[in-house]
């Protein structure tokens, strides 16, 4: 597949998401993927995950009715209201990286650990293939922004799309003594800052990053 590519799924048969999980496939929901063709010089990979959450936010954000809004959730879930609207998973083959993307656009799948919701509850669902052409364009728009600028201005985009400094998070993957503190925002490279309760500060570069529930301590 070349790079600006979309292959874009009516249902999918075998979709998995992160850890392994069931990527679910609602009808009328985006189901897509596109590569990126590694060249010498480009940012680090793995910043590609924040490229395809700003990306998929920004043709996503005018969907959603006011006051509510669309955020990012470190590194690229879009949350309504705390509510996963949609996700991406990364892999790479070689000098490219496959994008994944799932967009609950008409449907969102009852999950055990975590809300979920799709455009659907703000009214009409959007038209998938509307919806596709202006996520291809907004992913090939930060894409180039990404190789001719570098990180630091995808990584102030990226910030001000995301919940709020100090917002309370818990780190861990399932099974794992979880890891609790606030959003301190990123580093230079675009790892995730997690302020702790001492006021020190860990710097997380892969993991479940999760809000925590009000009134969690």
């Amino acid at each position: 597949m070349r790079e600006h590519a979309w292959l874009i799924a009516d249902r999918q048969s075998a979709g998995r998401g992160r850890q392994g999980r069931t990527w679910f496939d609602g009808a009328g929901n985006f189901m897509g993927s596109s590569v990126v063709r590694l060249r010498a010089g480009d940012p680090p990979p793995a910043s590609l995950a924040l490229v395809a959450g700003l990306a998929l936010h920004t043709a996503a954000a005018p969907l959603v009715p006011p006051p509510l809004r669309a955020q990012l959730k470190w590194p690229n879930d879009v949350l309504i209201g705390g509510a996963k609207l949609a996700g991406i998973l990364l892999e790479r083959e070689g000098d490219a990286v496959i994008v994944g993307i799932g967009v609950n656009l008409s449907a969102a799948p009852a999950l055990a650990d975590r809300e979920t919701i799709a455009l659907t509850a703000f009214g009409p669902a959007p038209d998938r293939d509307t919806f596709a052409r202006a996520l291809a364009g907004e992913f090939a728009e930060a894409l180039a922004q990404w190789r001719a600028a570098g990180l630091a201005p995808l990584l102030a985009h990226w910030q001000d799309a995301a919940h709020p400094i100090d917002t309370p998070l818990v780190v861990g993957e399932p099974g794992e003594t979880a890891l609790r503190g606030t959003f301190d925002g990123l580093t230079g490279d675009g790892a995730l800052r997690l302020c702790l309760a001492d006021g020190t500060v860990r710097v997380i570069h892969a993991g479940e990053v999760r809000l925590a529930a009000p009134g969690t301590p």
